[in-house]
């Protein structure tokens, strides 16, 4: 056993990472630096400090040490014991060992790990595949039937027959009975079935609510009648429904299902009080009444994440079906195996990629189960085999043949080129993940507020402020107002900005994730958010709002490589065309597919196009398999969208329009209005443009829609249906398939989401330009493997199917000659002349320029005539140098900044808008946030209002009069350059949003070091376009 005073070598992971954030206390968090494992006997050395203050702690939790929580050098543990002259013990009797308690772990997901532990760790990846069924769905009804007569406090069958038609007609589970295909009447049926028993459990049960028609509920008993030697248990409140509880303590997160307070009565001759009044987890089963291991656990989770709320002792489960309620007592053993198997969970979860080799690869999973009655109907199988296949080659060739014969069912229509294929980007996703986890907020919830606040992720002191406003869609509008601080420590001075997710939760840590939402608007002192929980009840509460990533995860891009690997007619013709790379189809002649009655208002529609927008809308229509459009910076790509679509809509064909974003659905269908084009936009109302509202499914639905066969109608009405990449777990897409799906911003979007809405059609078109924004990858191995190639990337291959757009009609020459310059080779081309010749107009300049004149000539020490040649209109395009001023970089609050280079683009916008430059003409670009928040907090005056700043990637697909663009590096150590900026795309996109002027401001002699941006001063320098300090 080690002491810390002992020299020997820990594990390589002893320097503490950035993301890990270790403490003491109650939510205490340690680093692990050496495990040592014996018999029954587990020894860790652990940290608190990234000092390396050593303890040591000994888990003897008896039995082999494969019983015990598997724990890795580097991982992070919360703890809970005895703790004594600097060590721990945790055995049986006393304390728990949390691994990485940060990871907050869902209830569900550890009583699905309790037969099989594999299918609970799949579960967590491709969390998409615990698909629906008639039965899933009237227990979701029923629970809704429960909570509403919950809310409304009446259990009379009169109410409860009321609720369950309500609940019918509501649009979610109308959407459902589509899917599934089944009728009201059929659900109806179903439902109505147990309103009886819940009339029964009311009156047995509960002591505040109308159950039948002039009658009084009656005290309940459990388990017996006899009053001297039972505990009674009277329900007082139901005091909440789908109560949100994360539990950074045990690393737990659930929804409980109803909140209920109890008076528990117990007998005479009990140790504990006659009397008293509790507040329980009360979780709810539609399905047949087993009071199995699996649902009495999920109680028992229930009741420990709960525990710093209202510390119960107990939790209830009640089956709907019977009304029997069972009161269910945990043990400290009860816990402590419950938390083992969340500890295996998250190791299995958090070591799903074994990293040690030179080249990371997927870890080996549980093993599979040979019982296969329990696999029958897991909703994992086809997961379960594929993974199996891609880890170990030698699967197929198992001895065991129960497991020989699941895998050939699953996966023995896959080649390896297939299986190669999964298993590439499985491990591309992983490692995406985990970066993305470690980036993660949540595990700052255990921070005080005053650290988290100087962390910029934070506002704490916040009290609610007026009344709270239901919204569509479920959610509720808070305003928040911050109390007890000086205005210039004030809401706005924080990191949070409007639109960011936040979550929150009390600022004494007893209430944490009480609610998720969207930052609507922030002041000085307020702050009004959209969440998904109404905390209107919370009176008296001080909150805390944290910035919240959310568990974005990739399981959309899991559930879609796998659905590719499907052994279905759809999935087999993707994987030609996107895993073997066949050579797509074209027919010889238009003939074929135009609809002699479509052919003049086709003709019509081609007559305001270019002669590359007509070759594009040639190659799409005579596509068998696809078409790729490359759309270059300024050549009205949205436009030639828009008129494809109404071509193939004049044609008859329906059309799957999608992209990644919201914004560019809405840019084609703005367009596709104007033309009086019929079309449903899908997705929540809060993301939609305004003027797209009415064409949403929401809007239409007012109109009368009462039954599945009537959405039918209202889902296959438009041939045009819109909506984003993410979008395809929407219903619809569960019968309907269409002729043709056009992917925009196809270049930006990751491989394995392009593929999703490609299921559901015959041909596709992606539209893009892989010289642009790539897809946002964070990992850098996952990078470097390739995860930054899009599929549009991938397919431009087949040249046959491309089609360049590159007539523009944003820039002048000059500044289109940048981008010719370092990425298309002078394929881009001018419009037309004037286009080619457009200039800024300034109608004040020359008054700025006679006070800059005079200005230089009476201090001599200010260098201006630099700045003053930047401004001419006549030169559209000027890089000025700060090499020699000098204005050096900065590293602050983890982001890197350049207050000279932001002060010059302060002076620029000044005399810019001086001169008569509209401000919303101008924008603003910059690599870093912490230059865009330097720069914005410099142009708070009202004569800047209008000036956009923001990043290279919010600028894609747009443009402004003039842009501002600030390169921020400026150093003279030679160490770590970063990546922003040697990405040539990057810059292409930045240098190409200018239509009439672009001001650079850099410090070449650090540029110079990537080699995008020396390519593009070498243009600048033999055009003569650089502008420096003498």
């Amino acid at each position: 056993m080690r002491t810390s005073h002992d020299n020997g070598p820990l594990c390589p992971h002893s320097k503490v990472p950035d993301n890990v954030i270790l403490s003491g206390g109650v939510n205490n968090r340690y680093w692990v630096l050496d495990v040592e494992e014996r018999p029954g006997l587990k020894t860790l050395t652990i940290s608190l400090c990234v000092s390396c203050l050593l303890f040591i702690m000994v888990l003897f939790w008896g039995g082999v040490s494969r019983e015990m929580t598997p724990v890795c050098c580097g991982d992070v543990v919360h703890l809970e014991g005895s703790s004594y002259g600097g060590s721990w013990l945790v055995d049986r009797e006393q304390g728990f060992l949390v691994l990485l308690p940060d990871s907050l772990i869902s209830g569900t997901s550890i009583s699905n790990s309790i037969r099989c532990m594999r299918r609970a760790v799949l579960g967590d990846m491709f969390k998409s595949f615990d698909g629906g069924s008639k039965q899933m769905l009237n227990g979701t009804m029923v629970h809704e039937v429960f909570q509403r007569a919950a809310t409304a406090k009446d259990f009379s069958l009169e109410t409860l027959s009321k609720l369950a038609e309500q609940t019918l007609n509501c649009p979610q589970y109308l959407g459902d009975m589509y899917s599934l295909g089944v009728s009201q009447e059929e659900m109806k049926q179903e439902v109505h079935e147990y309103l009886p028993s819940l009339v029964h459990w009311a009156k047995e049960y509960l002591g505040f609510v109308n159950c039948l028609p002039n009658s009084s509920p009656s005290s309940s008993r459990a388990p017996s009648r006899d009053r001297d030697s039972a505990t009674v248990v009277t329900v007082t409140e139901l005091a909440d429904i789908e109560e949100n509880v994360w539990s950074p303590r045990f690393g737990l997160k659930g929804k409980i299902d109803v909140t209920a307070r109890v008076r528990i009565q117990r007998p005479r001759n009990s140790n504990h009080r006659n009397s008293e009044e509790k507040t329980l987890p009360l979780e709810l089963k539609t399905g047949k009444e087993s009071n199995s291991i699996e649902h009495r656990s999920q109680v028992i989770l229930y009741t420990m994440m709960t525990m710093e709320r209202y510390n119960p002792e107990a939790g209830l489960l009640l089956y709907l079906k019977t009304g029997n309620l069972h009161p269910v007592v945990p043990s400290h053993m009860d816990y402590r195996e419950l938390l083992k198997l969340r500890n295996t969970l998250v190791h299995h979860i958090h070591h799903c990629v074994d990293k040690e080799a030179k080249q990371s690869h997927l870890s080996r999973l549980p093993e599979i189960l040979t019982d296969r009655q329990t696999c029958q109907y897991c909703p994992q199988r086809r997961n379960c085999a594929l993974y199996e296949r891609v880890v170990d080659s030698s699967s197929a060739d198992v001895s065991e043949d129960v497991v020989r014969d699941f895998l050939q069912q699953e996966t023995g229509h896959l080649t390896q080129p297939h299986l190669s294929y999964f298993s590439h980007w499985l491990l591309l996703c992983c490692l995406e993940a985990a970066t993305m986890e470690a980036k993660n907020g949540r595990k700052r919830q255990t921070l005080t507020c005053v650290c988290s606040e100087k962390n910029g992720s934070c506002v704490g002191n916040l009290q609610l402020s007026g009344t709270v406003t239901a919204q569509s869609g479920g959610v509720f509008l808070h305003r928040f107002q911050r109390i007890g601080v000086v205005p210039q420590q004030g809401v706005a001075s924080c990191g949070l900005a409007s639109r960011d997710r936040i979550v929150v939760s009390d600022q004494e840590g007893r209430l944490v994730g009480l609610a998720t939402g969207y930052l609507c608007e922030v002041s000085r002192t307020l702050i009004s958010c959209t969440l998904d929980r109404d905390l209107s009840k919370f009176t008296g509460v001080l909150f805390r709002l944290d910035g919240d990533e959310g568990v974005v995860g990739l399981s959309t891009h899991l559930t879609n490589l796998s659905r590719l690997m499907e052994n279905c007619q759809d999935s087999d013709r993707l994987r030609e065309l996107v895993v073997d790379l066949h050579p797509p189809e074209f027919i010889s002649n238009l003939s074929s597919v135009l609809p002699r009655e479509a052919k003049d208002t086709v003709a019509n529609i081609l007559k305001g196009l270019n002669k590359p927008q007509k070759q594009a809308m040639k190659k799409v229509l005579l596509s068998k398999d696809y078409t790729l459009i490359v759309g270059m910076p300024g050549t009205g790509k949205t436009t030639t969208v828009c008129t494809l679509v109404r071509i193939l809509h004049a044609c008859g064909f329906s059309v799957l329009l999608t992209s990644y974003t919201h914004s560019a659905v809405d840019n084609i269908l703005l367009k596709l209005k104007r033309f009086r084009v019929g079309f449903l936009r899908l997705g929540q109302g809060q993301k939609v443009h305004p003027d797209i509202l009415p064409y949403t499914e929401e809007s239409v639905r007012k109109t009368g829609v009462h039954t599945p066969s009537e959405l039918e109608q209202l889902y296959n009405k438009e041939l045009v249906v819109g909506t984003t990449c993410m979008g395809i777990k929407h219903p619809i897409f569960t019968r309907r398939r269409f002729d043709f799906c056009i992917v925009d911003e196809a270049s930006q979007i990751s491989q394995p989401i392009c593929l999703g809405p490609l299921f559901y059609a015959k041909r596709f078109v992606l539209v893009g330009d892989h010289q642009q924004l790539p897809p946002i990858v964070q990992n850098q191995e996952a990078r470097s493997l390739g995860m930054d190639e899009s599929l549009f990337k991938r397919l431009e291959l087949h040249s046959d199917a491309v089609v360049q757009l590159n007539v523009q009609y944003r820039m002048n020459r000059q500044i289109m000659s940048l981008s010719n310059s370092l990425m298309y080779e002078g394929r881009l081309e001018c419009g037309s002349e004037r286009t080619a010749s457009a200039l800024l107009t300034l109608p004040f300049l020359l008054s700025v320029q006679s006070e800059l004149s005079s200005h230089s000539q009476t201090h001599h020490q200010h260098e201006l005539a630099w700045i003053q040649a930047s401004l001419a209109p006549s030169n559209p395009v000027c890089f000025l140098d700060c090499s020699m001023v000098p204005a050096l970089e900065s590293v602050e609050q983890g982001g890197v900044s350049n207050h000279t280079e932001a002060a010059l683009v302060h002076k620029l916008l000044s005399l810019l808008i001086k001169a008569g430059c509209k401000p919303s003409d101008i924008g603003v670009i910059a690599p870093y946030r912490q230059q865009l928040k330097c720069i914005s907090a410099l142009l708070q005056s009202s004569a800047f209002t209008g000036v956009e700043v923001n990043t290279v990637d919010k600028y894609q697909g747009r443009d402004k009069g003039v842009i501002v663009l600030s390169f921020v590096r400026s150093t003279a150590e030679e160490g770590k350059l970063g990546e922003l900026l040697k990405d040539w795309r990057r810059l292409n996109v930045a240098i190409t949003r200018a239509k009439h002027k672009l001001l650079m401001v850099g410090s070449a002699t650090t540029l110079r070091r990537y080699a995008p941006v020396e390519k593009l001063l070498n243009h600048l320098q033999q055009e003569n376009m650089i502008s420096f300090r003498n």
